[in-house]
């Protein structure tokens, strides 16, 4: 193969580009020092030209060879401190009583010069070919990135003209790089690793051998996963040319990468913490650097209406914006805004925001939440606006006093930013705001964005206030009141947009119409399968041919077919830990549904099912009164997500609480009888689409709507929804055929691995990886010798029969088919 198209060459042009157009130099490898895990003359070197008189002065305290002292010191530093690295970049360390800078940032002005002087001192290296091991001195890496000495990213480059790819690259750092080596340990070595192709990158900020779980660093396109052709060399060239130049690069590691600290908590005490060096996904750097640029030009008075997916860490994005906004100073060094509010229900993004900027800054008090405790909360929301604290943290229901107040304080400047709310309480919003918004029509059945639209248009435009929404699912409404209206005058868009079709593609969320059926295609399906000679008789005549005797016009009749669904089919999902949950239309019929399901489980003796109820209020049916506490037995209602997440089987029924920002994993079924359209069907719907160890599907089945309404509501925020009405479950025997034909795989290779992947030692795939992948090599040499054409044909029938098999096995029990076999091995055949 041609020297042009090989790894090293793809190495050289990044390298090439880095140090002609991205502001680094090019550092040889024999310059490291392994065993520290830094590179010693270019950090000395540094502090001796941009800090001499300090250097001076540790010459002097430290004597005789105080660069040796040194660099131990800093070796010591980045072992001992909380942040390794990362803290040692931003806030140096102190040694001798003198306090040594490492790295300087851009100073958000340019009213001091030496600042900049400083800043413009900064050396980023690039290294290609990194001898980086102690205990292996002939092993590399491919690349790394230093700053002033210290690294702060690695990367495996593959280029899939040598058949090689992302995935090769994610390999070797799982199997080849032991992260005990200095400059691969967690936070004491460099922040990031990428895995870089010639069409996608990956990126990790934690070596753990196997367990190293990689992230997504794509751009996107056409809405969904990867990244669009350029105009000029590889896919990846983003990496290199944009997010790893001189001034973005720093940026990211001044105001962007965080240590994120949980806390492992069993009843109510810590017993451990979890840490996580949180590095930018691109949209998350792309979304907040360009809300950033918007402001900075046209400040304040705008409206920007920022689409991200559930997904897409919009948590964190509130808080990389907020904090950046706080000190953002526009062309003429004046401050953008003199506050920045940010509106939400999750209690949670309160403390989430106040670690993030203590790690970024090391401030205290920047975050100032509205608690309301001995005052008002209005009062105090006055109060904190009038001040100008930096970030204030308030509720839908205060935002109306937000626009009121800053109306009066025209001399100020404000940022507001939008939190999508994750309350389902829209019924007590709604009133709570009605009282506030004099002369505005709000109903109970307004959801957050209408009310937020709402009230924007109560108060109208103010020049010294700049909305910044974020929501999954915007209406037309929101789009109308916080849309940039486009160039060709239709209709305002989103300002940013990371969309549920790229976040499925991604892996954070599931595709919750993969499984969609409604009771019709059900229905028919479970009245073919009960004639299929294919199927064991037991299984064909079993429970679920019940439901062939009932056409579900009444609840008791809907509520056997969901308990029967749900113990043959949902509970053994996740581990066996998979929830459900029932949508009604009203409190009412939430009520019915509750007091029917437990009477079904007494009389079928069903004692391993835990059926609970959610709705606002109080409910009078068949002269008796009934509310959510007293259906749960007692159950508060803060308490119900948590008991029901932990009940070994749980079904959950809803009227409209826990429709709409619901976030519980474990659920994978849903049986909807209730009329959905629009929004609401998307929101509704995905309730289900968390992920969670062991969750690779979910379920839903629908009484009541029709599955095109389904598509067109999904469309908009999808952009290619794969809902589909499959009636024949013959198809799926017609497709093993066709997958059989290409003669890829043989019974005893599908056997094989069935006995290996179903072991009783074998909980999953990553147990017993060994032994499964050599039950596949076989298969996939057999694949490899296929015409391009033919692999082009095999992917697709075997993607088709997963699909489907996937689909109809949560409807029919194929259990002792032949059929059920070839599904296991098929995805590692493709």
């Amino acid at each position: 193969m041609t020297k042009i198209y090989d790894e090293e060459s793809f190495g050289d042009a990044i390298e090439a580009h880095l140090c002609e157009h991205g502001g680094y130099t090019t550092l040889p490898s024999d310059e490291f020092d392994a065993e520290r895990g830094f590179f010693p003359d270019t950090v000395v070197s540094f502090i001796e030209e941009t800090q001499p008189e300090k250097w001076s002065e540790l010459e002097t305290r430290l004597g005789g060879d105080a660069r040796g002292e040194f660099l131990a010191q800093l070796d010591s530093a980045l072992d001992r401190l909380d942040q390794g690295t990362l803290e040692i970049l931003r806030h140096g360390f102190k040694i001798a009583g003198v306090r040594i800078q490492l790295a300087y940032f851009q100073p958000e002005t340019g009213f001091n010069p030496d600042l900049r002087e400083r800043y413009a001192a900064n050396r980023l290296t690039v290294t290609r070919e990194l001898h980086y091991s102690t205990s292996h001195p002939k092993q590399r890496l491919d690349l790394c990135l230093a700053v002033n000495g210290l690294p702060v990213a690695t990367a495996e480059l593959k280029n899939q003209w040598t058949d090689q790819t992302i995935e090769d690259a994610k390999a070797q750092y799982k199997n080849s790089r032991d992260p005990d080596e200095s400059i691969l340990t967690f936070k004491r070595g460099a922040l990031v690793h990428f895995a870089v192709d010639t069409n996608e990158v990956a990126y990790t900020t934690e070596l753990d051998g196997e367990g190293t779980h990689f992230l997504p660093f794509n751009r996107g396109h056409n809405r969904g996963a990867g990244n669009p052709p350029t105009d000029h060399g590889h896919r990846t060239n983003y990496l290199w040319e944009e997010v790893w130049a001189q001034d973005s690069w720093l940026d990211i590691i001044q105001r962007f990468i965080h240590l994120d600290v949980e806390e492992i908590r069993e009843n109510s005490r810590v017993i451990d913490t979890e840490e996580t060096m949180i590095f930018p996904r691109y949209h998350q750097l792309d979304c907040v650097r360009k809300l950033t640029d918007a402001a900075r030009t046209e400040g304040a008075g705008e409206d920007y209406l920022v689409q991200h997916s559930t997904g897409s860490g919009k948590s964190k994005s509130i808080g990389w914006l907020a904090h950046r906004f706080v000190s953002l100073h526009d062309a003429n060094e004046e401050p953008v805004f003199d506050s920045v509010v940010v509106v939400t229900d999750r209690t949670v993004l309160d403390d989430q925001l106040q670690d993030t900027i203590y790690d970024i800054d090391h401030q205290s008090g920047v975050v100032h939440g509205v608690e309301g405790e001995n005052r008002s909360k209005s009062d105090e929301l006055a109060e904190y606006l009038e001040k100008g604290k930096d970030i204030v943290i308030t509720t839908l229901q205060t935002f109306p006093y937000v626009v009121e107040h800053v109306a009066s304080l025209p001399e100020r400047n404000y940022a507001v930013i939008v939190d999508e709310a994750h309350s389902s309480q829209t019924g007590e919003m709604a009133k709570e705001m009605k009282e506030i918004l004099s002369g505005v029509d709000v109903e109970e059945s307004d959801n957050w964005e209408t009310l937020l639209a709402k009230s924007a248009e109560a108060r109208g435009s103010q020049e010294n206030l700049s909305f910044f929404a974020f929501t999954a699912t915007p209406k037309g409404k929101t789009l109308e009141s916080f849309g940039t209206p486009p160039e060709d005058g239709e209709k305002p868009e989103p300002f940013h947009v990371y969309s549920m079709r790229q976040a499925i593609e991604e892996g954070f969320i599931l595709d919750v119409l993969q499984n969609y059926t409604t009771y019709d295609t059900y229905y028919n399906l479970v009245k073919e399968s009960e004639e299929d000679p294919q199927l064991p008789e037991k299984e064909a005549r079993g429970a679920i041919a019940r439901f062939l005797k009932l056409h579900p016009h009444n609840i008791a009749q809907k509520v056997e077919i969901i308990v029967e669904h749900y113990r043959s089919n949902t509970r053994s999902k996740i581990g066996g830990r998979a929830k459900a949950m029932v949508v009604t239309d009203s409190r009412k019929a939430a009520v019915r549904y509750k007091r029917k399901i437990d009477e079904y489980l007494l009389e079928e003796g069903y004692d391993d099912l835990e059926a609970f109820v959610a709705f606002s209020g109080t409910v009078e049916d068949n002269g008796g009164e009934y509310t959510e506490k007293g259906m749960n037995d007692g159950l508060k209602q803060s308490e119900l997500p948590s008991t029901f997440a932990s009940a070994n089987d749980g079904v959950l029924v809803v009227a409209e609480k826990y429709q709409t920002g619901f976030d519980e994993p474990l659920l994978h079924t849903m049986y909807v009888d209730k009329k959905l359209s629009g929004v609401q069907a998307v929101q509704t719907l995905s309730r289900l689409n968390r992920t969670a160890p062991g969750k690779d599907d979910t379920f839903v089945l629908d009484f009541v709507n029709d599955h095109e309404q389904i598509k067109e509501a999904f469309e908009p925020f999808y952009e290619r929804t794969t809902v589909e009405e499959t009636t024949d479950p013959q198809h799926i025997y017609q497709l093993a055929t066709e997958l059989r034909a290409f003669q890829v795989f043989s019974e005893e290779d599908v056997n094989r691995f069935a006995e290996a992947f179903f072991a009783q030692q074998n909980s999953g795939p990553e147990q017993a990886h060994a032994e499964l992948s050599q039950y596949t090599q076989s298969p996939r040499d057999e694949f490899i010798t296929l015409p391009v054409e033919r692999q082009d044909e095999f992917r697709s029938q075997l993607r088709s029969f997963i699909r489907l098999y996937k689909f109809q096995s949560q409807i029919v029990n194929y259990t002792g088919a032949r059929l059920r076999i070839p599904y296991y091995p098929s995805p590692n055949i493709a």
